[in-house]
């Protein structure tokens, strides 16, 4: 089997729309799909051998009503489902070893109302080795079709740092941009030089302003420059704003179907880390959040 789209299920509404959305991503990409259900042992030795075997049954048939209904809608789509033992993180952490990429829902049947991420989705965000998307409840994005909108109406959003290597988050989203047909918004946030924001610093001129906006101009020029010549069928649109970058990234994809962000991975922190901006995206962000690992 290829490297497929994995997707996490649980039975909750949140992670039917992750699944439908991973269904829709791996028919774009020619991927098989695998659904993960993961019914790990009841913790306790008093637990009834009778109530684990029913709850692992119910488990079962909840996974083939999900293959079966993906199924009916994407019929030429191959699907298969597995039952993990592990716990979910454990489970889809190691099942991700081996996909393309993985698709978990911001929240599925645990947590409390007015929570915007689950732990879960936020382990897995941090710490899978493949790409994640996480795909929020009730999204504009996921009711338009399960986040994909027609050819040519689409548009992707790619967070970029022209001043730190960011390769595999840009492919990433210039391959998502490419499969759908859809523009590429790329945008990189900027701050003034800490020199001119000091203390001693009563004012900054427009010209210094504007001569600072143009030299971040050509350096996210330059950087895109290979990825444009490798994705010519890609229309992009850049934005250099002096804002929060976690704030130019909400305000940009308010009407994305997808929102693209690297994550560099720390050897010293084996559980994987977030970001501050990584973080403040994925709890406020209306649609798709795709978490691209870097492993530079």
């Amino acid at each position: 089997m290829s490297h497929p789209v994995l997707v996490g299920v649980d039975g909750s509404p949140r992670s039917s729309a992750a699944a439908d959305w991973a269904a829709r991503e791996a028919v774009l990409r020619g991927v098989p799909l695998c659904l993960v259900h993961a019914s790990p042992s009841l913790p306790g030795s008093a637990v009834p051998v009778q109530a684990m075997d029913r709850l692992r049954h119910m488990g079962e048939r909840m996974l083939q009503r999900a293959v079966a209904e993906l199924g009916d809608r994407y019929p030429d789509l191959d699907i298969r489902g597995e039952q993990a033992d592990d716990a979910p993180a454990s489970a889809l952490l190691a099942a991700a070893r081996a996909a393309r990429l993985l698709v978990v829902g911001t929240r599925g049947t645990g947590g409390f109302d007015g929570l915007a991420v689950g732990s879960l989705a936020l382990r897995m965000a941090a710490a899978a080795p493949c790409p994640v998307v996480l795909v929020p409840w009730r999204s504009p994005g996921v009711l338009r079709e399960g986040g994909h909108t027609a050819r040519g109406a689409a548009q992707v959003v790619l967070g970029f740092d022209a001043h730190h290597q960011v390769g595999e988050a840009a492919d990433f989203a210039f391959s998502a941009a490419e499969a759908r047909g859809a523009g590429l918004r790329v945008v990189q946030a900027w701050a003034l030089p800490a020199e001119s924001v000091s203390p001693r610093t009563l004012v900054v001129t427009e010209e210094d302003r504007a001569t600072w906006e143009d030299q971040e101009v050509l350096r996210l020029s330059d950087a895109l420059r290979a990825w444009q010549e490798k994705y010519p069928r890609v229309t992009v649109r850049t934005d250099v704003m002096l804002l929060h970058p976690a704030e130019a990234l909400l305000n940009t994809s308010r009407n994305a179907d997808l929102l693209v962000v690297g994550r560099r991975t720390d050897p010293r922190a084996p559980e994987g880390r977030l970001g501050p901006v990584t973080h403040a995206v994925l709890h406020h962000a209306r649609c798709p959040v795709a978490v691209v690992p870097h492993t530079g």
